[in-house]
């Protein structure tokens, strides 16, 4: 069961979800999105909701709507959404992590991929200690 955290509207967090499987190449560009009824019986929310977070999508310049047949991704939406991502996480995240990172005085190689257990699949950041 999918659980939505109180600090955000759900149809934001589920487009979040929607662009990571872009981002993935689900569905492949050119290829239709799911169906409003289809993503809110997988998801279990008001097909409002969904229809609301499809439309952020869109707007973001991901999706085109085609009348008559649905939403499809739009071709380039995986660099597209790539840029956005980027600017969102230099503009939002970034600055946090850099100050984290300085109080904690870790460096940049403090930080290379091979310093993470081979079994870490999660991306999660907990390091060797061996």
């Amino acid at each position: 069961m999918t659980t939505w955290d109180d600090r955000q509207p759900i149809y934001r967090q589920l487009a979040d979800r929607l662009a990571g499987a872009l981002l993935d190449g689900e569905p492949p560009e050119g290829e239709p999105m799911p169906s409003v009824r289809a993503l809110a019986a997988r998801f279990m929310l008001n097909p409002l909701t969904v229809g609301r977070a499809l439309q952020a999508l869109a707007d973001d310049g991901l999706l085109d709507n085609r009348r008559g047949v649905g939403l499809f991704v739009r071709s380039g939406a995986r660099d597209r959404l790539r840029e956005l991502e980027r600017e969102r996480f230099l503009a939002h995240e970034w600055p946090t992590l850099r100050t984290r990172l300085r109080r904690l005085g870790l460096r940049p190689a403090d930080l290379q991929l091979n310093d993470l257990r081979p079994d870490d699949t999660a991306g999660d950041d907990t390091r060797r200690t061996a």
